[in-house]
């Protein structure tokens, strides 16, 4: 049997509900940190799960795995879902159905392994820098994080596509924050500015804005910094604001609950992945810059954000940039490699993506705010960049199961309080 993979970047099949064969309520460990905003998401997502299909009993450690060892094998858990930890073979002798979160492994073969798209997140940071008009790039990572491999891999190629150089810089574990600090803010004053420069998440990115101060960069205007995860709280606490990718991890959890459900009630068939979509991109002022030296098409690329309601006509762009129709478009696919209407296309498709994931407006409401006549127009210009309608699009990325929910989704009938933490 070939590998199957869930990805929150399609339209998934219809679901039916998945209820352990055994009797009794099972039992659930949970081993995510709550942390940070992907942690958090995970088991919101698998919150709505139980809530829907429950009840579960369940034993959440929100300090992960390590805490509840000495403990662990008197749970008499059914199943569990945990990061990939130091002990993870332990775990996996106990011989119970198990999902993993991949974090600091590569993937694991005969488990289900929740993973994020690295190629898609790539690309759509060197998507945006591109379009910000930077022509020099930085990649800042972390060693021995195949997540972060594949990211800085994807945004490398598209860098190298688009005919551009890229440096990489990598943390070291081993070292103290102010050692890496240091070591960071030389590597960022040994490139020539203005640049854009990926984080392999929002952390790293917290990090590199650090170092740009200490190095006298100015972000953006010097240096555009992005990051992944999209972390309302590390974003916001950001001097200045972090653009960041958004993870589809609440969708994931939901996913990953409804598989370990399943493989409780003995379905030998399940697939080795689930993957973790990027679903948009929500920019910032750390990215909020031009940084083109021709002044026209910087004009031409301002006019073209500032445009947040109804669509913009190329011809007004050209004019709001001084040039003919003609000649502007010369200089769009010389420096940035896409048509103007292009550009339009992707920022308004951007602005739908990031509606449809982030609130429950109707689409019909959507299409109404950003100036579409109805909601098939909507729909014939989101596919096209998408690939997906509006509706599906947003039950791929937040999940069927409460696209259409209202009030509070976590009533008092869904879990059944077992552990030293539970949802309810």
């Amino acid at each position: 049997m070939s590998p199957k993979v869930i990805s929150q970047a399609c339209e998934s099949a219809p679901r039916t509900s998945a209820r352990p064969a055994t009797a009794g309520i099972p039992k659930i460990g949970l081993f995510i940190e709550s942390s940070r905003a992907s942690g958090r998401a995970l088991l919101h997502g698998i919150a709505r799960y139980i809530h829907h299909h429950g009840p579960w009993s369940v034993y959440w450690e929100p300090g992960g795995l390590e805490k509840a060892w000495p403990k662990l094998k008197s749970l008499d858990l059914s199943g569990i879902i945990l990061r990939d930890v130091e002990n993870l073979e332990e775990v996996l002798a106990l011989g119970i159905p198990a999902v993993v979160v991949g974090h600091s492994r590569t993937e694991i073969s005969g488990l289900v392994n929740v993973v994020t798209d690295s190629e898609t997140i790539g690309r759509m940071a060197a998507e945006h820098l591109l379009a910000c008009g930077f022509r020099s790039f930085a990649y800042c990572g972390v060693e021995n994080a195949p997540w972060s491999l594949g990211r800085r891999t994807a945004f490398v190629k598209r860098i190298e596509q688009a005919g551009w150089h890229c440096a990489v810089y990598t943390q070291h574990k081993s070292r103290t924050w102010n050692q890496e600090i240091s070591l960071l803010t030389r590597w960022l004053r040994s490139i020539k500015p203005p640049y854009g420069l990926m984080a392999c998440n929002d952390d790293r990115a917290q990090q590199a804005l650090e170092a740009c101060r200490r190095a006298d960069l100015a972000v953006p205007n010097a240096v555009g910094v992005i990051g992944v995860d999209n972390d309302e709280v590390i974003c916001g606490l950001a001097n200045p604001p972090l653009s960041s990718i958004a993870l589809g991890f609440e969708r994931a959890g939901y996913d990953a609950a409804e598989i370990l459900a399943r493989m409780i009630a003995g379905e030998k068939e399940s697939p080795s992945r689930i993957l973790v979509s990027a679903t948009h991109l929500v920019a910032r002022r750390s990215t909020e810059v031009v940084a083109v030296s021709d002044a026209h098409l910087a004009k031409a690329l301002q006019f073209i954000r500032d445009q947040k309601i109804g669509a913009t006509p190329v011809t007004a762009v050209a004019r709001s940039a001084g040039l003919s129709r003609r000649t502007l478009e010369k200089r769009f696919r010389e420096v940035l490699g896409r048509s103007i209407l292009e550009e339009i296309r992707r920022l308004r498709t951007d602005r739908i993506a990031r509606l449809l994931v982030e609130t429950d407006l109707p689409v019909a409401r959507i299409a109404d705010m950003l100036g579409f006549v109805d909601v098939q127009h909507i729909a014939r210009y989101f596919r096209v960049s998408k690939q997906l309608s509006p509706a599906a699009y947003r039950k791929a990325h937040r999940g069927k199961a409460w696209c259409s929910q209202n009030g509070d989704l976590f009533a008092q009938n869904g879990v059944v309080n077992q552990g030293q933490k539970v949802f309810a």
